[in-house]
């Protein structure tokens, strides 16, 4: 035990000075619980360190942690304080169980037009309304990545709902990501504008464009994923450290090698199918509707549902 006292930061490992584990951390190895998970070859090649010296630094980095073993009863009692933010459709709340969930990262990937921030408007307008009425008391960090933000729609939903607009308005803290590093810079400095705002909902519209648009090729997939890997691990951690509810946006694209069925593919690889608690793939349907199919979730039956995008939000 007396171990975890000696190693607070990375410095305090054998065999990692400064510029050692300044390395580390420009190549995403910034916690003990990283290192710890990676193969001796792999952080000896680096940082230019011999392997019997990555091993010791692994080792210790593996003394440093406390794994968090808990009893399931307590697991049980801490999904008790779960909430559940209303999507304003009571067939899509259905299908989500309730609505979107807190501690927990709700992913929607879809096409261009297909209601995918309409929803995150809704969410940041029904969010801020009491917990009987579907809301959960809180404001909103709003990260927009693609100049996608309209306030004057924001406003007009939240006047359908006999909510005040400009009250609305004053309780989303919009950011505009200007490339993946300050997409990652944002949430990782997010934890005092939490505190002090009473944020329960994070939106960020679209997760994945600037990763898309940053890294290109094959020769930077390694690193792209690596790194929006540790971006949505970090979202999840604040969901579960403040129990609030993440919605995240996904772009798609078609799947080249599939002759049969939809080709469309969410972004992000197996790194945001693991990482996402709920994923809902959305469609255009006729007129205003739109089909809504819950793809992945840990409790819930796969299954589809029909909303409504309307001038006055999102309904059944």
């Amino acid at each position: 035990m007396a171990s975890k006292k000696l190693y607070r930061e990375l410095e305090d490992l054998p065999g990692i000075g400064e510029a050692t584990a300044e390395k580390l951390r420009n190549s995403g190895y910034d916690n003990f619980s990283s290192i710890a998970a990676a193969s001796p070859q792999e952080l000896a090649e680096l940082v230019g360190m011999s392997v019997e010296a990555a091993k010791k630094a692994i080792e210790a980095a593996k003394d440093a942690i406390d794994i968090g073993i808990e009893t399931a009863d307590n697991v049980y009692e801490r999904r008790k304080t779960v909430g559940k933010i209303t999507t304003g459709s009571k067939a899509l709340d259905e299908l989500l169980g309730g609505g979107v969930e807190t501690q927990a990262i709700t992913e929607a990937y879809a096409r261009f037009s297909s209601g995918k921030t309409q929803l995150a408007f809704q969410l940041s307008v029904n969010v801020q309304k009491t917990e009987g009425e579907g809301g959960l008391n809180g404001g909103v960090l709003y990260i927009d990545t693609e100049h996608t933000f309209r306030p004057e729609r924001v406003a007009q939903i939240a006047e359908a709902a006999g909510l005040n607009p400009d009250q609305v308005l004053k309780n989303i803290y919009v950011v505009r990501a200007e490339n993946s590093d300050h997409q990652i810079l944002i949430t990782e400095k997010a934890e005092e504008l939490i505190k002090e705002k009473n944020i329960k909902l994070i939106v960020v519209d679209s997760l994945t464009s600037h990763f898309r648009a940053d890294y290109i090729g094959r020769g930077a997939l390694g690193e792209r994923q690596q790194k929006l890997n540790k971006h949505v691990h970090t979202l999840q951690r604040i969901a579960d450290s403040y129990n609030l509810a993440v919605y995240v946006t996904n772009q798609v694209m078609d799947d080249p090698g599939m002759l049969f069925g939809d080709p469309t593919k969410p972004i992000g690889g197996h790194v945001l199918a693991h990482a996402s608690t709920y994923r809902l793939y959305l469609r255009k349907g006729k007129d205003e509707k739109r089909i809504a199919r819950l793809v992945d979730s840990p409790n819930l039956p796969e299954g589809e549902c029909v909303f409504k995008v309307t001038p006055k939000g999102i309904t059944d």
